[in-house]
């Protein structure tokens, strides 16, 4: 649940732990590398000299899995979620492949009078449609579908704060009765993907390489304070330390400014999307093992998985809305792209 959007800076949160780090994200190419060896040549004692070829990285599957839950404390469920992905199978001699396009948002509303969930479906609504129409002009150039670059990301998501915006100034609201909400959304085309964010609605990625990470950094007061250089523990002794320091709605699009990153998917990954009924207390880093590990496996069934970890989160927390995204990845080396 966010905080109250008369001020964005000021009261207490549920969560009384601080993030963990966050991961180093960047834009890498999805490639393996294979050591192509002459059967002959078996001397450990002779330089390694022979060719390094790198084999790009394409999609095998792509599944998905969403649930929300009111939770045990509130009256309303304000999150809500959308999902709209297309998925097509190739099939050729060297294997099967899919090729995908997929946008997954998740969105935690706040704001009296039925605001968080007016707000939060909203943005919800305003996002899908707005990249759809995007991958739509493309796919009617002729154009291979590609992500959108940053600058439309950012236009959508600074046009779902206006459409929210725009509402509270028709509804004339006020102080608590503004409507708001976080947003978290990861656009997928084939191996690359775009992450989009503003609030404390995060995104995770695990890998068996490099376990869970924290791909998201929350806006709020503790995390910016670190960011300007205060120490962890002096950060997030403040009584306003997580609170948001920005929403999608109760401000104009001066105080709006998106956190976008880039990313590859270059072995069999898993993303989960949350809101922080799920993410509080550091439950996810805490249960990593047993709940979103084994969920990488082809054999696990997404749904269950999605249910379990709302139930650990009504177990543990239960203090607010709880809503999940999981979407597994599955890729494998291009053998096509090999040339001798």
């Amino acid at each position: 649940m966010a905080p109250d959007p008369q001020n964005l800076e000021s009261g207490n949160s549920n969560n009384p732990s601080q993030n963990l780090p966050i991961a180093d994200v960047a834009f890498t190419e999805a490639v393996t590398q294979i050591e192509v060896l002459d059967e002959n040549d078996a001397d450990e004692d002779e330089p390694d000299d022979m060719p390094t070829i790198v084999l790009p990285m394409h999609l095998s599957n792509l599944d998905d899995a969403a649930k929300t839950d009111v939770g045990l404390q509130r009256e309303h469920n304000e999150d809500y979620y959308g999902i709209a992905a297309e998925i097509q199978q190739i099939k050729k001699p060297s294997g099967g492949s899919v090729q995908a396009q997929g946008i997954y948002i998740l969105c935690d509303g706040m704001g009296g009078h039925a605001g968080g969930e007016v707000a939060s479906q909203l943005a919800v609504e305003t996002l899908q449609t707005f990249f759809q129409n995007y991958w739509r002009s493309q796919r009617n150039s002729n154009a291979a579908p590609k992500l959108p670059p940053s600058q439309v990301i950012r236009e959508g998501v600074l046009l779902a704060n206006q459409v929210i915006f725009d509402r509270n100034q028709s509804e004339e609201r006020l102080g608590s009765a503004r409507m708001g909400t976080t947003l978290v959304m990861a656009i997928v085309n084939n191996t690359t993907v775009a992450v989009a964010h503003v609030g404390d609605s995060r995104l995770y990625r695990y890998t068996r390489k490099h376990g869970l990470e924290q791909i998201t950094c929350d806006h709020e007061v503790g995390q910016r304070e670190i960011k300007r250089g205060v120490l962890p523990e002096l950060a997030y002794a403040r009584p306003d330390a997580y609170q948001l320091t920005q929403a999608l709605g109760p401000r104009d699009n001066e105080f709006v400014e998106p956190d976008i990153h880039f990313m590859e998917i270059n072995e069999d990954t898993l993303f989960l999307l949350a809101s922080d009924g799920l993410t509080d207390n550091q439950l996810l880093e805490e249960y990593q093992n047993d709940y979103v590990a084994p969920l990488i496996s082809s054999q696990a069934n997404l749904d269950q998985g999605v249910r379990e970890l709302i139930s650990l989160a009504n177990e543990y927390n239960g203090h607010d809305n709880i809503t999940a995204i999981v979407i597994r990845a599955k890729v494998r080396p291009n053998l096509e792209s090999i040339r001798f």
